[in-house]
């Protein structure tokens, strides 16, 4: 049984692994178009300097899979056709090409790989006493302004959104917000139109910056839908309960590029869809019936720079609880489950 998994993120490197763990003689390649696996939850770490955020993807997968560095042009009738036209056959496929960002011009992305390293290479060249900006009032945003603003005290750092944290219930949202003002960030609460010769504002406020930086994700690749697989109106591809595609039954999508009811990016949606699809072509291939993935929550963390974090615990559809943590144990908490979600992608396991 041939296997091709498309992305070298947390979800396609945990099911290449999980595949290579539960069926050893599957002949797995996984294509990526960087020789790398990006630890996604540690860019704004990569930003400001303070963390690697990425190890060679043959540190991260089984022995026996084949790792390819190239993108996929398209994908469908068992066929994955690389950009330099190359053809890879397979059996069954793995979609997890994540999600991506369209950022506003005038604007660095945090979100992807390139981005950091772009931002990372500016901040680092900011003079004492310049201004940056962060865009984005999710998790990003706040990971991104607080960890720079440690990170770069000598600096003014400000964060738009609206809201700011509003995934948070009002006790860990309040407590997020309190997090960031320790920590000096201006926070403003109002939508970015327009950067150009300044940040402006939807309110009609302008503000000069020295750097602005995108922190909003909400967009995936068009690869399904150049690939003739359909989609929603997202561009996420439309899977049955069981994670295949509707279009192609030998297709799984998997992670953020999966439109998966009452799910949300992240990498613990990811990673658990991974092992279901996994799963449930192990189950086909034994001619057993394949299960309906089911999406279960746990929380919602935020670091805070390197030693403060809110935990929000969340009911299993998602919708917060009253309990929360924060604080140094939150922090410790937090980095606990960023050194878990890559240590279970490199063995398979979990989810």
């Amino acid at each position: 049984m041939k296997a091709v998994v498309v992305g070298g993120g947390y979800a396609g490197v945990h099911a290449a692994n999980r595949l290579a763990r539960l069926v050893p003689t599957a002949e797995i390649t996984l294509v990526n178009p960087r020789p790398h696996f990006v630890e996604r939850v540690r860019l704004h770490q990569r930003v400001a300097g303070t963390a690697a955020a990425a190890a060679p993807l043959r540190e991260v997968l089984r022995p026996g899979i084949t790792a390819l560095v190239a993108a996929v042009d398209k994908i469908g009738d068992g066929v994955a056709v690389l950009d330099d036209g190359a053809r890879v056959d397979f059996d069954h496929a793995f979609l997890a090409v994540g999600s991506t960002v369209e950022p506003m011009p005038g604007t660095v992305p945090v979100g992807t790989w390139e981005g950091a390293e772009r931002a990372r290479a500016a901040l680092a060249a900011l003079p004492a006493g310049a201004s940056v900006t962060v865009i984005g009032g999710g998790p990003t945003g706040i990971e991104t302004a607080s960890e720079v603003a440690q990170a770069r005290p000598d600096l003014r750092v400000r964060l738009v959104g609206s809201p700011i944290a509003g995934p948070f219930g009002p006790g860990a949202r309040a407590r997020v917000l309190a997090g960031l003002e320790r920590l000096g960030v201006d926070l403003v609460e109002d939508t970015a139109i327009a950067v150009d010769d300044a940040v402006r504002l939807g309110s009609g406020r302008a503000f000069s910056s020295h750097l602005t930086l995108w922190a909003v994700i909400g967009h995936v690749p068009d690869l399904a839908a150049r690939s003739g697989l359909a989609v929603d109106p997202d561009g996420r591809v439309v899977v049955d309960e069981h994670l295949r595609s509707v279009s192609d039954p030998r297709v799984f999508a998997v992670g953020d590029c999966a439109a998966v009811p009452g799910s949300r990016f992240s990498c613990q949606t990811a990673v658990p869809q991974a092992a279901t699809a996994v799963d449930n072509l192990v189950r086909l291939l034994e001619g057993r019936t394949p299960r309906p993935h089911v999406v279960r929550y746990v929380g919602l963390a935020v670091a805070l720079g390197r030693r403060d974090a809110v935990v929000q615990l969340n009911h299993r559809d998602d919708r917060p609880r009253r309990a929360r943590l924060a604080g140094r144990a939150a922090a410790a908490v937090k980095e606990i489950a960023c050194r878990g979600a890559k240590w279970g992608a490199s063995k398979g396991i979990g989810g």
